[in-house]
């Protein structure tokens, strides 16, 4: 992208103001994570103070402790961690099992294109969740665990979203005459059609890693999330079984999830109006 793109980029999504405040709140979330283990000298597994600290009562835990006396801070900063860490790798491992399929789908059609759609379809009627439930069950519940259940749960809307792409793209002017000087077939997607599909793969990943850190929020909720993490799901998990005298244990990480979320659908937003094209015209 030379420098005349990027201004342009930078000046189509900077007017979407719910963009921008969601690159503050999502920077700000970044720092938090980043910062966790230099703002505080206890994890958030420790046993730091008495049970059930409201919030302000001490001011050496702000935000309060927990049942067995772990800083609720700590646990909304580490637990920042786990969410991105499992939000952008979930995302991850679904873009590239869904460019995959989409584009091999897309740009070669006949067979192999209703072969691949009708695995992809097979996907989309079992519910997601339900699946991501089984997946975890069945095996020990551990980072990497729900990390592949998320990311293999989440790829059939991407992979829809390149073929339709690579339909569009693979008889025009430029593919045709990169066929004609002899490009090979995986160097004609990867280096012609796949530049070219990726503006929509950006916005649809920024979606996918919000829904991701609801995903493991909710198998966290149901008990089913990393015993050995902290995480603002596990939170809530925990939080709900005490909730009439204490909700805070369960306000305060339901809004980190808010906040993290409604930022990932605003940067969404914001990219699917930069790099529209449509947008851009009008």
């Amino acid at each position: 992208m030379n420098m005349n793109a990027l201004r342009e980029f930078w000046f189509q999504f900077s007017r979407h103001r719910g963009a921008v405040a969601g690159v503050i709140i999502f920077v700000m979330i970044l720092v938090m994570a980043a910062t966790a283990g230099l703002v505080l000298d206890h994890g958030p597994l420790e046993l730091v103070g008495k049970p059930f600290l409201r919030p302000g009562e001490n001011f050496r835990y702000p935000l309060g402790t927990d049942s067995l006396g772990r800083d609720v801070l700590a646990g909304i900063f580490f637990g920042a961690r786990v969410s991105l860490l499992i939000g952008v790798t979930a995302t991850i491992i679904a873009t590239t099992v869904g460019v995959t399929i989409g584009a091999l789908s897309g740009y070669y059609g006949g067979w192999l294109d209703d072969g691949l759609m009708r695995f992809t379809e097979i996907f989309q009627t079992i519910p997601a969740f339900m699946l991501m439930i089984v997946i975890v069950a069945i095996l020990q519940p551990s980072i990497g665990i729900i990390v592949t259940a998320i990311g293999l749960t989440s790829w059939p809307e991407i992979a829809r979203l390149v073929r339709g792409e690579f339909v569009s793209l693979r008889e025009r002017e430029f593919v045709v005459a990169s066929r004609g000087i002899g490009m090979s077939d995986i160097r004609i997607i990867c280096t012609q059609i796949l530049p070219n599909s990726i503006a929509p793969v950006v916005v649809m990943g920024s979606f996918i890693v919000a829904r991701a850190i609801l995903n493991e929020s909710g198998l966290a909720f149901l008990g089913l999330g990393d015993p050995n993490v902290m995480s603002w799901g596990a939170m809530i998990g925990k939080g709900r079984e005490v909730l009439r005298i204490a909700e805070y244990l369960t306000v305060i990480p339901g809004i980190a999830i808010l906040l993290t979320v409604l930022a990932l659908n605003m940067l969404g937003d914001g990219l699917n109006d930069a790099l529209n094209p449509w947008q851009k015209e009008r």
